[in-house]
């Protein structure tokens, strides 16, 4: 597929997931005509362009949703575009001028061994410290797209901190096969401002990956929820590696550094999770399928089935990350969350109200479980 015509492809995808309606999308990637930096009619301009009119139009949330598509799939690169990163900028500004009208949304920056991150929260240092949430997307989703949830999180009694994987975003830490080591630093940073001992892990995509691995030397890790996160077969299998659309392949290769696809996908052999790795997982694990995942092979399913002992998996006929079915797979992470927790089922039927879902409970529950 070619460069601009894919890009638009998962435009509408990402649009799809952020809530965006699909008729202004389609009329916005209509005047796209090329993604050349700075040109008249290139993609981060014209996006810019819109997400600048919501804002002078006072309304910051959609300005930042339009932003984090300008930035879209990522600011840098072999050739930097400026307008990509002044979106970067902007999408931050934007969700923080929004933030600022919700009570119990603040901002934290926290230091790293090999960079900085920021983050967005809400309930920390509460009289009684609450059970902790972490929230991280993938290679491509900067943290703004997840955070206007924080006061969902709240209402579930959550204290919960939104975060980009390392290289995205504002995380200026590497992005290698020591990156999910950032998780239990986080959890060392937030040590009395939470009960990080009890830690439940929202990683959507590749930040599910480090998840995964991390719970298998920190205990603090109760649960871990996720999308379509890769395991072992997508660092390693080959003819599959030949079909992962080109937009991930040069994402990946600009977050870890590396020259050219060939040389990324000989580094990312070393990250496959292990079965022995999986198997020392004890905690519950609940995981999204698409069974169109364009990016994720179908043997990464039987490998978690085979290996973690506490695994509930939902299938959605949907591509990578299910933005079709986007109500439908918030609501069900969130029943997870609360499940894994103990809570009762009869107490879930309120999420359909916390998050403006409804008619959505009585089939989650009945998700299958398979040990």
């Amino acid at each position: 597929m070619e460069h601009l015509e894919e890009l638009k492809e998962f435009a509408r995808l990402h649009a799809r997931g952020q809530g965006l309606a699909e008729g202004p999308v389609a009329a916005l990637l209509a005047r796209i005509g090329n993604d050349d930096p700075g040109a008249a009619g290139s993609w981060a301009k014209v996006w810019n362009a819109q997400a600048d009119a919501l804002l002078a139009r006072g309304r910051p949330l959609e300005a930042c949703r339009h932003y984090a598509l300008a930035r879209f799939p990522h600011p840098g690169g072999d050739l930097p575009d400026p307008e990509r990163q002044r979106a970067q900028t902007a999408s931050v500004a934007a969700f923080d001028r929004w933030r600022r009208t919700q009570p119990g949304i603040e901002r934290l920056e926290l230091t790293h061994p090999e960079g900085t991150l920021a983050c967005w929260t809400i309930g920390l240092d509460a009289p009684e410290p609450k059970p902790l949430l972490v929230v991280m997307g993938g290679i491509v989703s900067v943290k703004e797209q997840w955070a206007q949830l924080l006061p969902k999180f709240a209402k579930l009694g959550f204290a919960a901190v939104v975060t980009e994987l390392p290289g995205v975003g504002e995380n200026t830490v590497p992005y290698d096969e020591r990156s999910w080591r950032l998780l239990p630093h986080l959890l060392d940073q937030l040590t009395g401002r939470a009960q990080v001992d009890d830690t439940s892990l929202l990683t959507l995509s590749f930040s599910g990956h480090l998840a995964l691995r991390a719970a298998v030397e920190d205990t603090r890790i109760r649960s871990i929820h996720t999308v379509g996160a890769p395991v072992s077969r997508f660092f390693t299998d080959a003819a599959w590696w030949e079909r992962v659309p080109a937009v991930t392949k040069e994402t990946l290769r600009r977050l870890t550094g590396t020259a050219g696809h060939d040389e990324l996908f000989a580094r990312l052999r070393s990250w496959a999770l292990t079965p022995e790795q999986l198997s020392a997982v004890k905690v519950p694990v609940g995981y999204v399928v698409s069974t169109r995942d364009e990016i994720i092979p179908p043997a990464e399913r039987a490998l978690l089935g085979a290996n973690l002992g506490k695994v509930r998996f939902k299938e959605f006929d949907d591509v990578h990350g299910s933005p079709a079915h986007l109500g439908e797979m918030r609501l069900w992470l969130l029943h997870g969350l609360l499940r894994a927790r103990g809570v009762d089922d009869r107490r879930t039927a309120a999420l359909g109200l916390v998050l403006g879902v409804q008619g959505v409970v009585s089939r989650l529950r009945k998700t299958p479980v398979h040990h």
